[in-house]
């Protein structure tokens, strides 16, 4: 038997996602086996961006400084602003690299169910962002969902009188996909979104 000290790492370990009371238990017993190289940085790490912990004012990525290394980056297009749900989303389009824009975390997305309202969200954050100019592309990148789906239009709405030009990302079938393993919504989309070949 762990003492009630021990019981509660792995309690708190467990509910970060992707990690069950297993998973979670394997975890403690790794640090506490491997103390010096695994448990101290690991406190090490937890307490110097628990300190430093700050939401950026100006995009709402989560970082030790504010602005965040993304909108503080010169490099970046300014021009051009993506505009996604959650962070996790900011950090998964900001690693493949491939978007040399900035960013707008909007925070969640509009949700009947869940009460989501416009209002609960970064929306007006957003639409001030653009209406003070210099952005001539707005990616609305939200999830392939109902309610992401939603959140675009309704995104696409309000900023629909600024001359920016705005675009998505496209949906429909991934790379590798094979049409028979399918759902019919992913197929429906990537009907739509069909182009002329060459």
């Amino acid at each position: 038997m762990a003492s009630s000290e021990i019981d509660a790492l792995t309690q708190a370990l467990s509910r970060l996602p992707g990690l069950g009371p297993r998973s979670a238990r394997r975890a403690v017993l790794h640090l506490l086996k491997k103390r010096e190289s695994a448990l101290e940085p690991l406190l090490r790490a937890l307490d110097a961006v628990n300190d430093r912990l700050v939401t950026c004012g100006i995009c709402g990525n989560v970082d030790t400084v504010d602005p965040c290394g993304i909108c503080a980056d010169a490099r970046r297009d300014a021009r051009a602003l993506c505009v996604v749900e959650d962070v996790a989303d900011l950090w998964a389009l900001d690693k493949s690299r491939l978007f040399p824009g900035r960013f707008h975390v909007l925070g969640g997305r509009l949700s009947a169910l869940e009460g989501v309202r416009p209002e609960d969200l970064s929306i007006d954050a957003l639409v001030a962002r653009v209406s003070a100019g210099g952005i001539d592309e707005v990616v609305l990148a939200m999830n392939a969902t109902l309610e992401g789906q939603t959140t675009a239009h309704y995104l696409a709405e309000r900023l629909e009188q600024f001359p920016v030009r705005l675009t998505q990302l496209a949906h429909g079938v991934p790379v590798g996909g094979e049409l028979d393993y399918l759902d019919e919504g992913t197929l429906a989309q990537a009907l739509r979104a069909r182009r002329p070949v060459g």
